[in-house]
């Protein structure tokens, strides 16, 4: 299996110290070292380090580079700094997600595009199509190793380990030229677990030495298994299940993301006007089950008539609170908090309910 998947800088760390390795979007990942729980809960209540060098980078740049990331992406770039970063979509003309992905000003004309890895090399050719812009667009994924320290002890340990104050630094805030353990990086407040926490850019070649420096720290060290119930806990979208080319942002609940009411023109931005004036049809919702039964992906969603009103995008049972919890998207006539549904969990309906996202972990 191994020998024909992608491998991060740590795939010998990861053999050398236990962990279960998987096939992740065509990536040899570790999916737990120990457990998803002891993990998980490491994150929750200290602090955890997850290697995601599998995720994409990126380059644009030139002339008109600012234009051309103003028209591919959704978000409005004029709000962008070199030490402020932004979450944002890249969508088609129809409106549906193609990915979703946060985008760095490393400077005038220089924007670093951090994309999710099974859809790293759709993005770049979809990227290079888009024509009328005196801007280069290319794939430095193989330059870079990211790696996210997470965690309510996050930001103390990196503020011991790093050249500058952090003190003060708030989400999707970055800073350049920062070193740790003697090496360059990139340091950008950010994460996917609804922790505090920091994500760290980094040459490829000085991925493991960082790593092994946390690890010698007392960090935890973490693998996907966790990475996807920390977030599926903070109500965080995943590509290819909650969002998708088939799915809008105001469907899918990262509006906050799309820039419509401005005058730049962008990719997608006819559709997703209207849809923020008058709504879009579907709706993604909370759900806590009531009944027993863990609702997984594509699990069908009835009205409690048992009539299809949507399907499950995402769910799991809560490490935090035991609970069954999922995303879900319905028809936006359904919506109602704390209205009951029913879930169609293999050959039995069972009964839960739609609940904020913000309750998952509590």
């Amino acid at each position: 299996m191994a020998n024909e998947l992608k491998k991060t800088p740590l795939y010998q760390t990861y053999l050398d110290q236990g962990a279960k390795v998987i096939d992740f979007s065509g990536w040899a990942l570790p999916v737990q070292f120990t457990s998803i729980k002891e993990e998980h809960n490491a994150v929750r209540n200290e602090v955890g380090i997850f290697d995601v060098s599998h995720m994409g980078e990126i380059l644009v740049t030139g002339e008109e580079a600012s234009n051309f990331v103003q028209y591919a992406l959704t978000n409005d770039i004029t709000k962008l700094n070199d030490s402020k970063a932004q979450y944002t979509a890249l969508c088609t003309e129809e409106g549906g997600i193609i990915d979703d992905l946060v985008i760095y000003k490393l400077k005038d004309s220089v924007y670093l595009l951090v994309v999710n890895a099974g859809n790293t090399d759709k993005d770049y050719e979809w990227l290079k199509e888009i024509k009328g812009f005196n801007a280069k667009v290319e794939n430095k994924s193989s330059d870079y190793g990211q790696l996210a320290i997470q965690g309510p002890k996050a930001r103390s340990i990196v503020q011991k380990l790093v050249d500058v104050d952090i003190s003060e630094m708030k989400m999707f805030e970055f800073k350049q030229n920062v070193t740790i353990f003697d090496k360059e990086v990139i340091l950008s407040q950010s994460g996917y677990t609804g922790e505090d926490g920091f994500e760290v850019y980094c040459h490829s070649e000085d991925t493991k030495l960082i790593w092994d420096g946390f690890i010698k720290e007392g960090v935890t060290p973490c693998g996907l298994g966790a990475r996807d119930t920390l977030r599926l806990e903070a109500g965080l979208p995943l590509h290819g299940q909650d969002l998708s080319e088939d799915i809008t942002p105001y469907e899918a609940g990262i509006g906050f993301a799309v820039k419509p009411l401005i005058e730049d023109d962008f990719i997608g931005k006819e559709v997703l006007k209207e849809q923020k004036e008058n709504g879009a049809d579907r709706k993604s919702i909370g759900i806590e089950m009531i009944d027993k039964g863990i609702p997984r992906t594509d699990y069908e969603i009835l009205d409690t008539d048992g009539n299809e009103i949507g399907y499950v995008t995402s769910g799991t049972q809560s490490p935090s609170t035991g609970k069954s919890i999922a995303m879900g998207l319905i028809k936006k006539e359904e919506f109602e908090l704390d209205k009951e549904l029913l879930i169609q969990v293999r050959k039995r309906q069972v009964k839960a309910k739609i609940v904020k996202k913000s309750s998952f972990k509590s």
